[in-house]
This record gives structure tokens, C-alpha cells and sequence, in this order.
């Protein structure tokens, strides 16, 4: 969980709320057959973890259950383009990036393992800001469109609040994981460690 994965994943979630907005839903016969599709993929992808064994296997088992819980959250958005159902998605790919995340730390240990937990929550906890602010904006913009320039006026400050709201949760997250970082030092080393934390991310 890197930082370019979560700048993949904030264009992807402004992608998706954009298109949404144009999307046509799926029929319902389609989106049986296609619900139908998806539980027979992940049943299959998880017999195949029957060959794996030890974190191996959960690591396994976690990439199947993401990739089911992502496809069923497409799925409605597909059906039903709503701008909760689109949030909906990036708040499904956040949550099977972090379950497989978590299981991939447990192959470390330590302070090592500490550190690589939090960021797979730092990324977590990032991901699911971007999509509730892109949230916030789309539906600002979809009611500024109907109302008056005040209307607009108004949305455009709740936007502007909701990139600061996502910004302050990122920012939290990030000091989280060089709080845990600072761990590998004792003494004088640690306490300046966190010193410059705090300055970094403006908690002194």
C-alpha cells in the first residue's frame, strides 16, 4: 500500500462518481445473472486456496472475499448509478485492499509488522476520506445545478469542507504510522523521532 497506489485509487474514485452520473443501469435479468456470476467466481477462487497453507491461505481467502465484496458493490452501482452505490464501491476496494494488506503483514514481525499494519490502515483510512469527500462534492454539485447562485455558493463551501475533513483524516492516519515508525528508536533517539512527527503533520 503505497502512495502511488492510493493516488491510482483517488482518480479512479473521481472516475467513477463522474461516470455515474452518465451511467445507465443494467436490467434486472442482468443483474441476476451477473450476481449469480459472482458467487460461482468466488466460490471457485476460494477452492483454490485449498492448495495454499498458513498465511498463505489467508492471504488467499482475503483477496477472494475482496474481490467478491468489490464485484457485488459494482454490480449495484451498475443497477442502480447512485452516488452512495458509487461510494460504495471505492469504500468496498478500500476495505479488500486493507484485508489483504493486513494478511501480507503477518509474514513480518515486530515493529516491522506494527509499522506495515498501519499503513495498510493509513491507506485504508486515505482511500475511504477521498471517496466520502468525492461523495459530498458530486452531491453539491448535483443540487447546485438545480438552485440558485447562493445554492451554489453554499455547495461550494461544503465541497471545500469536505476536501479539508478528508485531508485532516489523511493526515491523522500518516502521523499514526510515523508515531509507530518511531518505535525502532529508545531514549533521546525516539522522543526526537516524535518531535519531528508532530511538526510534520502539525500535531505540536
Amino acid at each position: 500500500m503505497n502512495t502511488f497506489n492510493i493516488k491510482v485509487a483517488t482518480v479512479a474514485v473521481a472516475l467513477a462518481f463522474s461516470a455515474g452520473a452518465m451511467a445507465q443501469g443494467i436490467t434486472k435479468t442482468e443483474y441476476k445473472a451477473d450476481k449469480d456470476r459472482i458467487s460461482v467466481e468466488y466460490k471457485t477462487a476460494k477452492a483454490g486456496c485449498a492448495s495454499f497453507s498458513d498465511n498463505a491461505y489467508d492471504i488467499c481467502e482475503a483477496k477472494a472475499k475482496g474481490n467478491e465484496q468489490v464485484a457485488v458493490a459494482e454490480l449495484e452501482a451498475s443497477y442502480k448509478p447512485t452516488t452512495k452505490n458509487h461510494y460504495n464501491v471505492a469504500v468496498a476496494r478500500a476495505e479488500a485492499d486493507y484485508g489483504v494488506a493486513n494478511q501480507l503483514c503477518d509474514d513480518r514481525s515486530g515493529n516491522a509488522k506494527d509499522v506495515c499494519v498501519k499503513e495498510a490502515k493509513a491507506a485504508q483510512t486515505s482511500a475511504k476520506a477521498d471517496a466520502k469527500a468525492q461523495m459530498k462534492t458530486s452531491d453539491a454539485n448535483a443540487t447546485a445545478n438545480e438552485k440558485t447562485d447562493e445554492a451554489r455558493s453554499v455547495a461550494g463551501d461544503k465541497s471545500t469542507a469536505a476536501r479539508k475533513e478528508a485531508t485532516t483524516e489523511k493526515l491523522d492516519a500518516d502521523y499514526t504510522v510515523a508515531k509507530e515508525k518511531c518505535d525502532t528508536y529508545a531514549g533521546g533517539a525516539k522522543d526526537t523521532c516524535l518531535d519531528r512527527a508532530k511538526i510534520r503533520f502539525g500535531k505540536s
